[in-house]
């Protein structure tokens, strides 16, 4: 939706975004990376967060925003968007609906299930108090791994474990990075190549387009049913 004013903003000069200079976003220089990996796990960047939500809303937020979020989609098109997250597993890029979600966190420890020797379930792990199998995208879609360099602690800021969530069954699985949560028109999705491989192509169910490269969108319900028919398999 498109508007020749712009929308009422909430500024606060006097909070000191420390994450733009020093942090994630800035040069790492901060001593406290190493204790908390990301600024999202800080706690300055959470009282910043916090400051920010209950200030109090610019005095014509409501008169600006409500005929807007009122109008109806002048057309189908416009209708027909998805919300996907866009991620990297390897070398690929892929796609997930956002609405498959539960969480995105931080890298954690997977501790091995015995027994498991096929690949696809690595295990399980610690998501908030709760025991969470992990599964192995890079397994089910025949995907090489990215070879990390010992001490490379960007590889170690990127990695995030994706949470995701059927019917109240959680699952997560490793990713290398996190590029972006955006909105694309289902107009826009292509087909998928005959050239993508076997095992990627059985899941992969259209190829969105973001920021002029190719990304693979998975097919969640199949993911889901694999996961869940691999880890019952492993418990007969």
């Amino acid at each position: 939706m498109v508007t020749d004013t712009e929308a009422p903003v909430m500024r606060r000069a006097d909070i000191d975004a420390c994450w733009n200079s020093i942090g994630v976003r800035g040069d790492h220089s901060c001593a406290a990376l190493v204790q908390h990996v990301h600024c999202r796990n800080c706690p300055v960047y959470a009282a910043a967060a916090a400051e920010l939500l209950d200030a109090p809303l610019p005095n014509d937020h409501l008169s600006f925003w409500t005929p807007l979020v009122a109008q109806a989609p002048t057309s189908t098109e416009e209708a027909e968007v998805l919300s996907l997250v866009i991620f990297r597993a390897g070398g690929e890029l892929l796609a997930l609906p956002t609405r498959t979600f539960k969480e995105v966190v931080g890298h954690r420890m997977i501790h091995a299930i015995p027994h498991r020797r096929d690949g696809v379930i690595l295990g399980i792990t610690n998501i908030r108090g709760e025991l969470v199998v992990c599964a192995s995208l890079l397994h089910l879609l025949g995907l090489e791994a990215t070879p990390k360099k010992k001490g490379d602690k960007q590889n170690m800021l990127n990695e995030r474990m994706l949470v995701i969530e059927h019917k109240g069954t959680h699952t997560a699985f490793p990713v290398d990075e996190i590029h972006e949560v955006g909105r694309f028109r289902v107009a826009d999705f292509g087909d998928v190549p005959s050239t993508l491989a076997k095992a990627a192509s059985t899941y992969v169910k259209a190829i969105v387009t973001w920021q002029g490269r190719s990304a693979g969108l998975l097919d969640d319900q199949l993911l889901l049913f694999t996961i869940n028919r691999s880890l019952t398999l492993a418990t007969t």
